[in-house]
């Protein structure tokens, strides 16, 4: 007889490895694993298209948890808890690295192998994701054009709607600022946050004084660098988004009739947070 015969056998349950789970729930129960695995419903025989179909799957995962955590971030910042909003808005800027990356796996998908079933996606377009537009709407990008692609869904198209109403990360920081003693114009402080933010200049002003006196406005200098991050990160993911899209389907009018890849391009110019970055120049 081997060694290994004579040593000793160590059931599961001495191992602590629970094994009975007629009464317990189980991992697979406790996140749903059958309703999420069994999701990917295949409109085509071509092998990429699970690749496809679970890229975008799992962004709008990341962009649900984006949700939940800049929502949580910007009642933080409303309270006066700047602290719990830096944990928050860092937790935003990791996921967002976790959806860059996913681009790195769908641009192995080549142009040829799209084509193959590109056609049975018919008009769905990830420009109707509307977690992303929710994100947008959080960071302050907002135009009512955008509510109109979901009157398709009641329920929806009142949550969006909600979201639109609603007062964005950077409005509520700009309310800290005023809240610290600093000088906001009151027509920014009272403005109607359904409408895209622009430029001011008391913000700015407001921004330098930070800036340029970190240690007695240590916790705006943190959340402001916070907000850069986020943006940054935001362009990054689009940009990686732009050139995947050109990588796989070049300058052709995308699915849903989008203009692809000129739109893409455009929306790189935009800012969320414009004074954190003329400041930049101004210091």
């Amino acid at each position: 007889m081997s060694p290994e015969d004579n040593t000793p056998k160590t059931t599961a349950n001495e191992k602590g490895i629970h094994t009975d789970f007629k009464e317990n729930m189980t991992y697979g129960e406790y996140l749903g694993l059958e309703q999420v695995l069994s999701s990917q419903h295949l409109l085509s025989d071509h092998h990429d298209e699970m690749l496809f179909i679970i890229i975008h799957q799992v962004s709008e995962l990341w962009m649900k948890l984006i949700l939940h955590e800049t929502t949580a971030a910007v009642k933080s910042i409303q309270a006066g808890d700047l602290q719990t909003s830096f944990k928050q808005l860092a937790r935003v800027s990791k996921i967002q690295s976790q959806i860059i990356q996913a681009w790195d796996v769908l641009s192995t998908l080549t142009p040829a192998e799209y084509m193959e079933f590109r056609d049975s996606l018919g008009q769905a377009s990830g420009f109707q994701s509307y977690q992303y537009r929710m994100i947008e709407f959080a960071l302050g990008y907002k135009t009512p054009h955008i509510l109109k692609i979901y009157e398709k869904d009641p329920e929806l198209h009142k949550q969006l709607k909600i979201a639109y109403h609603s007062p964005g990360l950077y409005d509520v920081a700009i309310q800290a600022l005023a809240k610290t003693g600093l000088h906001i114009n009151s027509s920014i402080l009272n403005r109607d946050v359904s409408k895209p933010y622009e430029e001011d200049e008391s913000v700015e002003e407001a921004w330098l004084t930070v800036y340029k006196d970190v240690e007695n406005y240590w916790d705006l200098y943190q959340l402001a660098e916070k907000l850069v991050d986020i943006e940054d990160w935001l362009q990054q993911w689009r940009f990686r988004h732009m050139k995947t899209v050109e990588r796989i389907i070049g300058f052709k009018t995308g699915t849903g009739g989008s203009s692809g890849v000129h739109y893409l391009k455009k929306v790189l110019d935009q800012r969320f947070f414009p004074e954190l970055w003329s400041l930049r120049t101004k210091i």
